[in-house]
């Protein structure tokens, strides 16, 4: 297994190998989803409405105290592609379910990211991910469109971003080589140095990107590198061994079962 993954690791530590394609600006919103500069594709607003609407409702949570559900991320802006997510925010004001915001906060986040986990919803070949934000969060994307309310919160507008893609490439092939490090823990048994590793570099590379947008917008390294991470599957790689990591830790008895054995290889390659 080690060999394999040694001939894995000589393939993509350089950074001219990392596959950085849809970074650039479009000369216009996603026609498929946007019917003019002004407007979401009626069809699409209200299935993105249902959508949030079912997930919030699932959670037992009072329909009526939702101040907002917006699209933002790429496919809100100019720099959208094949890659991008819809990113379908469900806006709240956290004090309306508990004194204890920071006890909210936590369970909303891992609410959507069971969500997100367990469902695979496609609109126009884009993978729908919600998320639940407080409606007084900072948010620093150019484009934020209002599903509830058919308007433009934050309109984007179109410019000539300066993209380092050099940099790009460096970047996320430096965390790239961290994640892969992480797998060799992994493969070596050393469970809780790669669990706690894993859990590490999740929490830094989260405020490397949100210190991106907050310094250079969507168009920063930081942002950007977050996003070919995301592309290459390196982020769902470092959740996994985070995941299958601490499950070693936890188990008695017996070795690694053949069938997990074969999740892994099949996540790294």
């Amino acid at each position: 297994m080690n060999d394999t993954w040694k001939e894995f690791l000589d393939e993509i530590t350089d950074p001219d190998d990392v596959k950085i394609t849809g970074l650039d600006v479009k000369k216009t919103l996603n026609p498929i989803f946007w019917e003019d500069k002004n407007h979401l594709n009626e069809e699409i607003t209200n299935r993105l409405y249902k959508i949030a609407k079912n997930f919030f409702k699932s959670l037992g949570l009072d329909w009526s105290k939702i101040k907002d559900i917006t699209v933002t991320g790429s496919l809100a802006n100019f720099n959208w592609s094949k890659y991008s997510d819809i990113d379908l925010h469900i806006l709240v004001d956290l004090s309306d379910f508990s004194e204890d915001e920071k006890m909210v906060k936590e369970y909303f986040r891992n609410a959507s990211m069971m969500w997100n986990k367990t469902h695979d919803i496609r609109i126009k070949d884009h993978e729908v991910e919600v998320y639940i934000q407080d409606y007084e969060e900072p948010h620093h994307s150019t484009g934020v469109y209002s599903v509830k309310e058919g308007k433009w919160n934050n309109r984007p507008s179109r410019y000539t971003a300066k993209i380092d893609y050099k940099n790009v490439q460096k970047k996320a092939a430096k965390l790239m080589d961290e994640i892969d490090e992480v797998y060799e823990m992994f493969a070596h048994k050393e469970y809780k140095q790669a669990h706690d590793e894993a859990e590490r570099l999740k929490d830094r590379i989260r405020k490397f990107r949100q210190g991106g947008l907050e310094e250079g917008g969507a168009y920063s390294v930081e942002n950007l590198a977050f996003k070919v991470l995301r592309r290459n599957d390196y982020l769902q790689k470092l959740s996994s061994l985070k995941i299958l990591a601490y499950d070693k830790l936890m188990s008695m008895n017996g070795e690694f079962g053949n069938e997990t054995y074969k999740v892994i290889i099949k996540d790294v390659n």
